[in-house]
């Protein structure tokens, strides 16, 4: 980066470099709190975790939890979300 750049942030121009940032800034900020809304409601979205598919583990004071369709469900979910985002941005 030259100094050029730097005065011409100042004037009309922008640097197209801190738009950038900014930009991604403010994308990563609203990801967490969409992803921390989430979390809150986690128990309230109907059939979160008991999919078939998923593998609970529960004996004697043991509770594990393998949620594989789930996953799968949620991974499809964010894809087509990040893929409308991404093509949004462009």
């Amino acid at each position: 980066m030259n100094t050029t750049e730097i005065v011409l942030a100042c004037g009309d121009e922008t640097v197209s470099g801190f738009e950038n940032a900014g930009k991604f800034l403010v994308f990563i900020g609203v990801f967490l709190v969409l992803f921390g809304v989430f979390f809150i409601f986690w128990h309230k979205i109907p059939l979160s975790g008991r999919l078939p598919g998923d593998i609970i583990f529960q004996k004697d004071g043991f509770f594990s939890f393998f949620p594989p369709a789930t996953s799968v469900v949620i991974s499809l979910i964010l894809t087509i979300v990040f893929n409308r985002v991404f093509r949004l941005l462009r």
